[in-house]
């Protein structure tokens, strides 16, 4: 009995020791010393096409036996790329900001629909791309970012889970640092219960209590907040996605972009630089779902783009920030419907448009014109204008149609007088 029960004790320790073990990777520069380290747990979950125009789910987990070839290591950026499975890839992408802090600007998850271990009976049987946006930012230089919690980033096509982060990029001295920043997930939450302060007033012995005067009680000043000074329009940025380097392109977009943001009670504007030198460009193609993402100095944004065959929108924006005094922020809406054409033609908008994103987030277009899908030759297709557009090409032609109306009606009103004149001439000869 006693031999049974520790054998049961053994094998549930060594199923919590499975489950508690992650992938690990220490990625080495060219001096063979340490400058990449990861250790996390990674799922996935993927929806693919099979017979019978139904979709299959896929679950996934990045198993401990990757491959980290293709990792590099640079001063002000890296990569981690872990290979396993039939053609299947995960990667993060670091970059450093101001050199005292370093963020996680992109995932990219390459999946193989060919591989029928993972996807039995798929329709097709290319490798699908797909780029996330996670909440990795503000890390401290030789610091490892931690986090435990569950963190869950969403896409149209693939769900990806992280948990039981460390991770180190940029390794200083070819270790690994003992200081450590925690994601906000795993801080404790402090709770402040307000107290209201007590006064109590004892009169003096044998006093005498004197009647108070009528005094008038001056008003509250309420302190405002001084609106942000409007910033001028932001320039228009050209951005395009190819599959490949020697294809043309299967993404464009065309479009000046503001964001406005709440934080507290302070609201702030911010301009997206589209200078190729401050903004990178990024993203992949789908058939389903197209993503561009741009990443700046002070902002990241996500663009995923949905198509159902039809008609293309606008599907999910994630936008994360930095304020200039250092506060790092983090809005995101996957339920959007925005910028609707019909796919193998071009949405476009040039009036300014304000959209509501979330609560707390707001962002305004300039000069837009997107095609996330249906590209040919490279150039933007035939576009299917917004209701602004539409009503601002109206106006000019109401208005040369109420002068044309105008014009007949002294004309006739001249014909009809010299008419009479002349009729009048006669009667008088």
């Amino acid at each position: 009995m006693s031999r049974y029960a520790a054998f049961v004790l053994f094998l549930a320790l060594g199923i919590e020791l499975h489950l508690s073990h992650g992938t690990e990777v220490s990625v080495t520069g060219k001096d063979g010393k340490l400058c990449l380290y990861a250790n996390l747990m990674v799922n996935f979950s993927v929806s693919y096409e099979v017979t019978g125009n139904t979709n299959e789910t896929a679950e996934i987990e990045l198993p401990s036996g990757v491959k980290s070839d293709g990792s590099t290591c640079d001063i002000a950026s890296s990569e981690l790329m872990l290979s396993f499975g039939e053609g299947h890839s995960w990667s993060m992408k670091f970059t450093v900001n101001e050199k005292t802090t370093y963020q996680v600007d992109s995932i990219t998850f390459s999946y193989n629909l060919s591989d029928s271990t993972y996807f039995p009976n798929s329709l097709s049987n290319g490798t699908m791309n797909v780029t996330m946006k996670p909440h990795i930012a503000n890390v401290g230089m030789d610091t490892c970012y931690s986090c435990k919690s569950k963190d869950m980033i969403q896409s149209d096509s693939v769900n990806q889970t992280l948990w039981n982060v460390l991770i180190q990029a940029f390794v200083s001295n070819g270790s690994k640092s003992e200081n450590v920043t925690t994601c906000s997930a795993d801080l404790p939450v402090t709770t402040v219960v307000p107290t209201t302060p007590t006064t109590t007033t004892t009169a003096a012995p044998n006093s005498t209590t004197i009647a108070p005067h009528n005094t008038t009680t001056p008003p509250t000043t309420i302190p405002t907040t001084t609106p942000t000074p409007t910033l001028p329009p932001p320039v228009t940025g050209k951005y395009s996605i190819k599959s490949d380097e020697n294809s043309t392109a299967c993404l464009l977009a065309s479009f000046g972009l503001r964001i406005g943001f709440k934080q507290g009670d302070k609201y702030q504007e911010m301009n997206l630089d589209p200078n190729p030198n401050v903004t990178g460009v990024s993203g992949s193609c789908g058939v389903n779902s197209s993503e561009l993402l741009l990443t700046s100095n002070t902002m990241t944004v996500m663009l995923t783009f949905a198509n159902d065959t039809k008609k293309f929108r606008l599907h999910a924006l994630n936008i994360t920030g930095k304020t200039s005094s250092g506060v790092v922020f983090s809005e995101a809406n996957s339920n959007l419907s925005l910028w609707e054409a019909a796919v193998g033609s071009s949405y476009m908008c040039n009036k300014e448009q304000n959209y509501t994103i979330t609560n707390l987030l707001s962002i305004y277009t300039y000069n837009l014109q997107v095609q996330p899908f249906g590209v040919k030759k490279g150039v933007f297709s035939t576009a299917e204008e917004c209701q602004g557009d539409a009503e601002s090409f109206l106006v000019p032609i109401a208005v040369g149609v109420a002068l044309l109306v105008l014009i007949l009606i002294v004309l006739l009103a001249y014909f009809i007088g010299r008419k009479r004149n002349m009729a009048s001439g006669y009667e008088s000869f």
